[in-house]
């Protein structure tokens, strides 16, 4: 039977993630339940995070998080591609957020977002905890780890943040980046043109482009402002897939979700020379081969798996040949 490209590419390394290119925002339960609706029509072209942090009334976190365990864990979510936010480090009740979403939802939790972090070292005991949390309730997969970057020393210490374990994301911050930035930064920069062409934003998402991925972690734009311009939300998460290196932008409105996923889908043109040249290397056993007078090995496979694996999460067509090669 023919190697698959997972098996005959990436041995001894740490594969990549495939995940959604779009991640939803909802805290309400009204507003949780429309967008597992909105899943199920779509397809998981999108990830939910349920949010305590900004979703939770005050003095209700834990009936809060407790709601969010039992839409986790209920029907609606078919795809298990839900995740939670939980409060941040400084807030008291971050750790009870854990104790509940991770005891109660560990086994469908798609992953736990970690927000406004200020260093690794409250990075890393935050990780120590939802495993020890995991492990006290038998909770034996990784949880995966999604990390926002919104303040000055997390950004400092990207690198170090990526290389922890169980990170799968660095999610930049972008509202409360310019806000930490004490005015320096003008509001017209939390909107576009401005946000892309800010030295300051452009140092900033530059090295945590560059961070994620030296460490095999996926980078996440930050939300567009505009919640249903969908010309500009699709111009927004273009802009931050190919000038900047996005993999994943996250929205905050039903109506950005689908710009958002077509602008990170790669280009067809790409994705039908990416299959012929995946279909032939498999042929050869993944030696080396010359497609359209060009010499392509394992160097330029790598590149093009990645391509075929960013085509099927965004909903990109493949053809049948590609399905029962790679997917079946």
């Amino acid at each position: 039977m023919p190697l698959h490209p997972g098996e005959a590419l990436f041995k001894g390394e740490k594969r990549f993630p495939v995940i959604p290119a779009c991640e939803h925002y909802a805290g309400a339960e009204k507003l949780i339940a429309k967008a597992f609706e909105l899943q199920a029509r779509l397809g998981p072209i999108f990830d939910l995070t349920c949010d305590c942090e900004d979703g939770a009334p005050a003095g209700r976190e834990t009936e809060h998080a407790e709601m969010i365990v039992r839409a986790v864990n209920g029907s609606a979510n078919r795809h298990r591609r839900a995740g939670a936010r939980i409060h941040d480090y400084s807030h008291p009740h971050w750790r009870r957020d854990v104790e509940v979403l991770v005891g109660g939802a560990g086994e469908a939790l798609a992953y736990v977002t970690i927000p406004k972090a200020i260093a690794a070292a409250q990075v890393a005991e935050t990780i120590i905890h939802i495993q020890q949390v995991a492990a006290h309730h038998g909770v034996r997969r990784e949880i995966p780890v999604h990390v926002l970057v919104e303040t000055h020393g997390a950004l400092r210490e990207a690198y170090e943040i990526a290389a922890l374990p169980w990170v799968q994301t660095l999610d930049f911050g972008l509202l409360d980046f310019v806000s930490a930035h004490h005015g320096a930064i003008p509001a017209a920069a939390m909107r576009s043109p401005g946000q892309f062409d800010h030295h300051l934003l452009v140092r900033a998402k530059t090295e945590l482009v560059s961070a994620a991925l030296a460490h095999g972690v996926v980078p996440a734009h930050n939300v567009t402002l505009d919640l249903k311009d969908t010309d500009r939300i699709y111009q927004d998460a273009r802009r931050a897939r190919l000038e900047f290196g996005f993999l994943r932008m996250y929205s905050i409105h039903p109506a950005q979700i689908e710009p958002i996923v077509d602008a990170m889908k790669p280009d067809h043109s790409e994705v039908e020379v990416a299959a012929a040249i995946l279909l032939a290397a498999q042929q050869a056993d993944w030696g080396p081969i010359q497609h359209a007078g060009e010499l392509h090995d394992r160097a330029s496979y790598r590149y093009y798996w990645e391509v075929l694996q960013n085509a099927r999460r965004t909903g990109v067509a493949l053809t049948e040949a590609v399905d029962r090669a790679f997917f079946a």
